[in-house]
């Protein structure tokens, strides 16, 4: 693995551990308002992911909404790499946070009138998300 590749994977497990804290720390959910955080559903993620930035909550929504994809992406390319299972998203190397997450929001808010997808688990509508931006090539 190249100099740029272990730097992306130590910052990929700091912010990791960064959104472990967050959801196990008390002093962070009481500062706030613990129900928007609370993902059962894609549709659930998208209204985190596309908070205004002018909402008071902004900053907790975005650092929430990236952290919540790049460990998808993370558990994704673990998996995928250690068990030679065909990969779902095939990100460029330059690829951002932000980037991931508009691309998500791009998918999200084309697809707010189909509840089969905007209702399945966050992590799913996520993946479909990604990988509908960036599509691996199948063969």
């Amino acid at each position: 693995m190249n100099v740029e590749g272990k730097r992306t994977m130590r910052l990929r497990h700091m912010l990791l551990l960064g959104l472990a804290a967050l959801t196990i720390s008390p002093g962070v959910v009481q500062a706030t308002d613990a129900t928007h955080f609370q993902l059962k559903q894609t549709q659930d993620l998208y209204r985190v992911c596309s908070t205004s930035p002018d909402d008071p909550l902004y900053k907790e929504a975005i650092n929430f909404c990236e952290g919540f994809l790049i460990g998808a992406v993370s558990y994704h390319d673990a998996v995928t790499d250690r068990e030679n299972l065909r990969r779902l998203i095939c990100y460029p190397a330059n690829v951002t946070r932000d980037d991931g997450v508009r691309a998500f929001n791009e998918w999200a808010a084309s697809h707010q009138g189909d509840q089969k997808y905007m209702s399945d688990p966050p992590v799913v509508g996520a993946v479909r998300g990604l990988a509908q931006k960036w599509p691996c090539k199948q063969g």
